[in-house]
């Protein structure tokens, strides 16, 4: 019996460590054509006071005229460039599936797979035919060592801890294979927990009318599901389902505690689960999942998998058998025939993110192909759109970006010399990859079939979940990415001690080569600096220039980071998007430390960019108002309620209004646009959150 519930890996998702929030999900209009090259006067509202809401004040205009598509949760400024990229994407999806590329190519498994999701009417015809075997294998387990065989395997290797990609996936566990917290040089196996289809604990556990109706039309949704496949009685097996989600969630860490660090580096061998974790037959597990061999893990959140595991004892059998064909069923529904995917989407679409339509299917044609092929499109996309000479000048800016961090952290005065060494070999060391890796991907074990989406895209996890097994102790690759070219989107790699800027991210409006150096800094300056600061956020200043977990603080530094952190997440633990839902200081300190910490550090590169010359001024702006104006420009959105309650919930960035209005702890923003007390941004100097 093979299962997987893999599919969910390849939804449009966000990582952690980045500058995107995942709410967002950068689709819509865009603003019209930009009249100039640097910061869009036009969305501007110059009546609103710079001090009382910069982020009106740099979007409002923009906000007013833009309206979120049918098909689309929320909309952004990075919608221009997402869009963009996903044209892109297709049509050179389009031109390699009109090229008759050579049988076992590459560029013919990119055909094959994109024309087996176009292909609605097969799809229809073969209606559940290709679900059938895997539903009567879950149907035909006989006892509680069957079942653990059969959980085992449904573990694929789609989660990432750090960087909160699929953090609470739908499998019982996750598997992510990394540098480890200990041994740095060598992948690990971290597991962690799993099991929900919801976006988060919080959705189960919540107790307001809001997550009280999610959780009754995510009830009747199952049984939907459960009916459409051709089950009997689902109102009751849709109302087990939930009541064991329910007992899951109980076990589960918050979103905000799963980023210490220091929780997570639980190291377990295969003996330990039974005494730590009984109830699970683990050997069985191991067995089904493949990874027997495997003799010691990272387990990050122990108590889940003692809880997880005790369930699994004590919750009956066939509740069990009708949550994993559920969640297979769920996990599949996109290429199933219509019906089903209607369904999903009435759900996951329109309930939680309240948008009313979905994307026209090239679309997430496209998002399946860049999830499961991604680097073979990646090698011709870099090579299309990515010139040698923007990213010499990327390249240029990210050196003088970590010459600025340098040397904001020579003057530090609180910081110990000792601690101070320990910082700039950090920097020293730290990888910035530019627009496309050093090497690709290799995707010659995938059999990818013109006629068969579902197998495709089973095999397809499959193939990967192998992968990534078979590096498990083997030396790391230090420069690998972690993204395709065509992502418009950055990364943080804490345990590789390594950035990522896909290609797609270094475009206008971020990135323009005929700009101001204002803009330029104010928008992918300040992005490239969010993520060098994560070297050193919450997460990243638990690891070393090797990315091994340890303390390299004195403990007088500490306490003052500490400190200071501490005061930023109050700060952001005041701003409420609802009146019944504010935002978690904790939970999104993380991105808080790198947005502050990356836009000092973008302004002193832009100051050193000037070489004491004067800047230009923009439609009477001057360089440093425009430098401020670009950062606030990132942010501007609009978002759906469902989507953006969503984000508060489960995301770790804050919404992007008050990402904008993190210019308040920023001193030359007070000197740009003479902000003074009484002001509603305004915070006295002692207030403002000085970290590097």
């Amino acid at each position: 019996m093979k299962l997987t519930l893999g599919f969910r890996k390849f939804a449009v998702t966000c990582v952690g460590a980045c500058v995107l929030a995942v709410a967002m999900t950068a689709y819509a209009q865009d603003a019209p054509a930009q009249e100039a090259h640097g910061i869009a006067v036009a969305n501007m509202d110059r009546s609103v006071k710079p001090g009382d809401d910069f982020y009106e004040y740099a979007n409002s205009e923009w906000i007013k005229r833009t309206e979120i598509p049918p098909d689309r949760a929320g909309v952004g400024v990075f919608t221009k460039l997402s869009d963009l990229s996903n044209k892109h994407t297709a049509a050179l999806i389009e031109e390699i599936a009109k090229s008759n590329p050579p049988a076992g190519s590459g560029a013919r498994k990119v055909a094959d797979l994109y024309n087996s999701y176009m292909d609605e009417a097969t799809i229809e015809t073969k209606d559940l035919a290709p679900l059938r075997p895997h539903l009567d294998a879950i149907a035909a387990i006989r006892d509680k060592r069957e079942l653990a065989h059969a959980l085992g395997e449904t573990l694929r290797a789609d989660v990432d801890a750090l960087n909160n990609t699929n953090f609470h996936t739908a499998n019982l566990v996750g598997l992510w294979v990394a540098p480890g917290f200990n041994d740095s040089e060598h992948y690990t196996a971290y597991l962690l927990q799993g099991g929900l289809q919801l976006p988060d604990r919080e959705y189960y556990l919540a107790d307001n009318e809001h997550m009280h109706n999610i959780r009754t039309q995510y009830q009747v949704h199952i049984s939907a599901i459960l009916r459409l496949a051709g089950f009997s009685d689902t109102d009751a097996r849709a109302t087990r389902i939930v009541e064991l989600e329910h007992a899951i969630a109980q076990t589960h860490r918050s979103l905000a505690d799963n980023q210490d660090i220091h929780k997570a580096n639980n190291t377990w061998t295969q003996a330990d689960f039974a005494t730590k974790a009984p109830g699970l037959d683990w050997t069985e597990y191991f067995h089904g999942a493949g990874i027997s061999q495997q003799a010691r893990f990272i387990v990050w959140q122990p108590e889940a998998f003692t809880g997880e595991s005790a369930l699994v004892a004590s919750t009956p059998l066939d509740t069990w058998k009708d949550w994993l064909a559920f969640h297979l069923i769920e996990a599949y529904a996109g290429v199933l025939p219509k019906a089903l995917a209607d369904e999903r989407f009435a759900f996951f679409g329109k309930t939680l993110s309240g948008t009313p339509q979905q994307r026209p299917r090239w679309q997430r044609g496209v998002f399946m192909v860049n999830g499961l092929l991604g680097d073979a499109v990646g090698q011709i996309y870099a090579q299309r759109y990515f010139s040698p000479e923007a990213k010499a000048q990327a390249q240029a800016m990210v050196a003088n970006l970590i010459a600025a961090y340098r040397k904001r952290i020579e003057a530090l005065s609180w910081m110990d010399p000792a601690t101070k060494a320990e910082a700039e070999a950090k920097l020293s060391t730290l990888y910035v990859g530019i627009g496309y890796p050093e090497t690709w991907h290799d995707y010659s074990s995938y059999e990818v079939k013109a006629d068969d989406i579902f197998g495709n895209i089973w095999r397809g996890s499959l193939s990967e979940y192998r992968r990534e097994v078979a590096r498990l102790g083997k030396p790391v690759d230090r420069k690998e990415w972690s993204m395709t070219p065509q992502t418009v989107n950055a990364v943080n790699l804490p345990l590789q001690n390594a950035l990522n800027f896909p290609a797609a991210i270094l475009q206008p409006p971020f990135f323009d080569p005929l700009a101001p150096a204002a803009a330029n800094y104010g928008a992918i300056g300040s992005v490239i600096g969010h993520e060098i600061s994560h070297t050193f956020d919450t997460e990243g200043s638990a690891f070393d220039s090797k990315g091994r977990v340890r303390n390299w603080w004195t403990p007088a530094d500490l306490a003052h980071f500490e400190a200071a952190t501490a005061k930023l997440a109050a700060q952001y633990d005041t701003y409420k998007p609802f009146p019944d839902l504010s935002v978690n200081g904790k939970q999104t300190l993380a991105e808080n430390i790198a947005d502050v910490a990356g836009i000092s550090a973008a302004y002193d590169g832009y100051q050193a960019s000037l070489a004491g010359k004067p800047a230009p001024t923009q439609d009477g702006f001057s360089g440093d108002q425009q430098f401020f104006i670009a950062f606030a420009q990132n942010w501007g959105s609009k978002t759906r309620e469902a989507a953006l309650r969503q984000q508060v919930m489960t995301n770790p960035h804050a919404p992007a209004q008050y990402r904008a209005d993190t210019v308040r702890n920023i001193d030359a923003w007070y000197a740009a646009f003479n902000v003074q007390p009484g002001e509603k941004l305004y915070l006295a100097p002692p207030e403002r959150v000085r970290l590097w």
